[in-house]
């Protein structure tokens, strides 16, 4: 079975982190979470990023704000997929910082990076990322995609009347 971790720099981070969890498990995905700060646990970082995929990680969502150099260091150390998420923090400006320091990245080490607190679609990502080889968890992708339309069109249709 596969699992994601998600790993954030800070436990403030946790309110904007809780829509990857709660997607997944809606999925039936193993999640595990933990904080690690490239900053204040650099150690933690690199045991982490390396060894993940050896304890059957599969995707890796990382959440940091401020300078936002977490799912940029996991991403240099690990051969996982790698999903970032830039919160915007108390000392961030507007959250560009965030988003910038995980967006733009050096040739050769990607980070799939999602909207500003976009936790939800790193999520979703992650399981999409699973389901191209895992046909239950595809399946369940396609039927909460079949619900997005859903809601659109009966909305649609709730205006009209």
């Amino acid at each position: 079975m596969s699992k994601v971790a998600i790993v954030m720099g800070s436990d403030s981070d946790l309110p904007v982190m809780q829509e990857a969890v709660d997607i997944l498990k809606g999925f039936d995905i193993e999640v595990e979470v933990d904080i690690v700060s490239a900053h204040r646990t650099p150690e933690k970082l690199v045991d982490f990023s390396t060894n993940a995929h050896k304890r059957g990680i599969t995707v890796i969502i990382a959440g940091a704000g401020g300078a936002a150099h977490l799912p940029g260091m996991v991403a240099a150390m690990s051969p996982l997929p790698v999903i970032g998420v830039p919160v915007k923090s108390s000392n961030s400006i507007d959250g560009w910082d965030s988003i910038l320091s995980i967006l733009q990245m050096p040739s050769g080490v990607p980070v799939a990076t999602v909207a500003l607190n976009g936790a939800k679609n790193a999520g979703i990502l992650a399981a999409q990322i699973i389901g191209s080889a895992d046909k239950c968890v595809l399946d369940k992708i396609v039927a909460y995609k079949e619900g997005l339309k859903m809601a659109v069109l009966e909305k649609g249709k709730k205006m009209k009347e």
